[in-house]
């Protein structure tokens, strides 16, 4: 097994945590240190009350800060351009490239908040869970393995990480179950749901890995991210799209066909290469039962339960051929049976120009989308906040992590944003919370990935890109 160093935050990361806070943008390179580039632009003050709505709200990177909050709907969004099958599969991009962080950086947060980094040294670490018992669960998913780290006081993990398990294949999503007193921690890898008999407190799998659901196809999307309900009778499994639109596997089938197949995989679905694919599933804690719960998600890379319900709540990354300006990501609410577009339609019952006339009985059919995240952001992980830490208005609303996107000019995404909700319902609006890894267009020093909060009420964010977690709390 490869041995990787970690570096946890102590005295010395603390006291440089006042430096993420809002308007003060990451430190520059040290004397003699190798220069990663400039500071991060920092984007315009921006108070509280700072809406972006209309063509506005589509501004790139360079309006980012904390408390910069956008409002998107269908109505702004541009129609579609003339796409042939044929195109359909191009990008329009490049490739940010990813650099070290510039020496003392940290990214930017509200105004009374702090960041610090928690550890570093990790291969791709992505998904994060917190056990009932405070524990940290960390999918170190380029390394193949789950870390734990255990909990310390105040919630802190005050040790390095143990390894939990390894040799997975892109291990992702991880769920407690039942959730309230676990008796088994599920792993979602790239090609398989396994599960590890735990109880509270083991550093370590106590046996081997039960495959659960076996048989994942791997073709592109490998994102599989799980959620369970509070009784932990029902699970549920994420899995993206082979493609970015499937033209190559959508024959023409007749009416007849389309019924058979949907009565078994569920509307809207897609079939060939695609079957059971861009989909959320749901199963039983043994594995049985497994069938389509919700279709037309072309990658939904992060499941959550919202607190106190068993009401599934999903973050999707949509379609890319279409422009800068289309399609928008989103965060929806996963219901039984829901159509949410992939690959006929997207937002807004718009028909897709590539698979123009193939479906028309679905129009009309697709779920709208409660929350509209810029195009090409890349919302990878939402976590809601249901602790007493940060300010009474932060208590039900969501975070989500963007990674950001290589199907825009101008940079989206690379960002971490606060999803406002009132009455357990979203508004619409999203607002920044963590912002400053984008050095310019063409590099950045972080990707945020993974979205957590610890039972003292801080929020842990996951950064692939340079392999670290960072712990945000009120100062």
């Amino acid at each position: 097994m490869e041995r990787r160093s970690f570096v946890l935050g102590g005295a010395a990361i603390g006291a440089t945590a006042l430096a993420g806070c809002a308007g003060t943008p990451p430190g520059n390179p040290s004397a003699g240190a190798a220069p990663a580039g400039p500071a991060p632009a920092a984007g315009p003050a921006a108070p509280s009350a700072n809406l972006l709505t209309g063509r506005a709200a589509f501004a790139d990177w360079r309006s980012d800060a904390p408390g910069v909050r956008r409002l998107i709907r269908a109505s702004d969004l541009p129609p579609p351009p003339p796409v042939t099958a044929a195109e359909a599969e191009k990008s329009v991009a490049s490739t940010v490239k990813v650099v070290p962080a510039p020496a003392g950086a940290l990214p930017r947060v509200p105004e009374g908040f702090a960041v610090q980094v928690l550890a570093t040294g990790f291969k791709q670490p992505r998904t994060m869970r917190i056990a009932p018992n405070g524990d940290l669960f960390l999918a170190e998913s380029g390394a193949g393995r789950v870390l734990l780290f255990p909990a310390g006081p105040g919630g802190v993990p005050a040790a390095q990480p143990q390894v939990f398990a390894e040799s997975l294949e892109r291990p992702y999503g991880i769920a407690f179950v039942p959730p309230a007193d676990p008796q088994y921690v599920y792993v979602a890898a790239a090609n398989q749901v396994v599960r590890y008999p735990y109880r509270s407190g083991d550093a370590r799998a106590s046996g081997p890995a039960e495959v659960v659901i076996d048989n994942i196809p791997t073709k592109r999307h490998w994102t599989r991210d799980l959620a369970v309900t509070r009784d932990g009778r029902r699970l549920f499994l994420a899995v993206g799209s082979a493609s970015n639109l499937g033209v190559a596997d959508m024959p023409d089938l007749s009416p007849q066909d389309i019924r058979r197949h949907e009565q078994v995989h569920g509307r809207g679905a897609a079939w060939g290469g695609e079957m059971n694919r861009a989909v959320v599933r749901v199963f039983d804690p043994e594995g049985e039962g497994i069938r389509n719960y919700a279709t037309g998600l072309r990658n939904c890379s992060g499941l959550a339960m919202q607190p106190g319900t068993d009401n599934l709540w999903g973050v999707v990354n949509e379609r890319d051929h279409l422009g800068p300006q289309l399609a928008p990501d989103f965060m929806a609410r996963v219901q039984d049976g829901g159509y949410y577009g992939w690959p006929w339609y997207y937002v807004g019952g718009t028909e897709d120009p590539a698979l123009r006339g193939k479906r028309p009985d679905l129009r009309g059919q697709m779920r709208q989308p409660e929350v509209l995240i810029q195009p090409h952001s890349s919302a990878l992980s939402v976590a809601f906040y249901d602790r007493d830490a940060f300010p009474a208005d932060y208590r039900g609303d969501a975070f989500v992590a963007l990674h950001g996107s290589h199907s825009a000019p101008q940079r989206t995404g690379y960002k971490v944003i606060r999803v406002r909700m009132q009455g357990g319902q979203p508004t619409g609006e999203y607002e920044d919370f963590m912002t400053g890894f984008l050095l310019d267009n063409d590099r950045t020093w972080g990707r945020p990935a993974g979205v957590a909060v610890t039972p003292g009420g801080a929020l842990l964010v996951s950064d692939d890109a340079n392999g670290t977690i960072f712990r945000v709390a009120r100062r």
